[in-house]
């Protein structure tokens, strides 16, 4: 067993963003949350992740609530926001080397070498001020290289503002790492990335 949940609620004011929410991942499974603007793909990843609390039901990880194991539980997870959480003044290798997983420092090459997989080899000593939009967000997502070795990645829109050789990169890094026993949850307005195990539907009535 991997990450689960049942009867996921999330109310925002007087609104019902979604309800009975629930699902179970194991090891190969993708899980795609599709859903127009509003209808709280975002708060959901949040709830998954451990940054908010549901107003109903309960996450687990590995059978666990996440209230018991949440160190172990965030060691195992890369969460990647819509924003890439970069930092304009700093090269695009620091913004890897001093801010690719938190809590961890990684070294010059290893920056280096995850840009380079991503095509920005040579961008690694611009600034990110300085970047297209497409770059940056591949900046932010050559963080999914640091992160092989944690089986949970949770995804927020990692298509946008991709070309077509970079949508083709990263869908193929998201299928290795399905291939390697991850698990993924992933939102998108696009039809893209690796073919989902389940897909997962929020709108004004919840779920379907």
């Amino acid at each position: 067993m991997g990450l689960s949940c049942r009867h996921l609620a999330c109310v925002r004011g007087a609104a019902t963003l979604f309800s009975d929410i629930g699902f179970s991942l194991g090891g190969g499974d993708a899980l795609r949350v599709q859903g127009g603007n509003g209808s709280g793909k975002t708060s959901l990843l949040r709830l998954l992740c451990g940054l908010a609390r549901p107003d109903q039901g309960e996450v687990c990880w590995q059978g666990e609530t996440l209230a018991r194991c949440r160190p172990l539980f965030h060691a195992n997870l890369l969460y990647a926001g819509h924003a890439e959480a970069l930092k304009p003044e700093l090269l695009a290798w620091e913004n890897l080397a001093y801010g690719g997983l938190p809590g961890i420092r990684h070294s010059r090459a290893q920056a280096y070498s995850c840009l380079e997989q991503m095509g920005l080899a040579a961008e690694a000593e611009l600034p990110v001020r300085l970047l297209s939009q497409g770059q940056r967000k591949r900046v932010a997502l050559a963080r999914l290289h640091l992160a092989r070795q944690r089986p949970l990645w949770i995804l927020d829109e990692p298509f946008s503002a991709l070309d077509q050789h970079a949508l083709s990169s990263v869908t193929q890094l998201l299928g290795d790492h399905l291939a390697g026993g991850g698990l993924l949850v992933y939102t998108t307005h696009q039809d893209a990335g690796p073919a989902p195990t389940q897909t997962l539907r929020l709108g004004r009535e919840g779920a379907c």
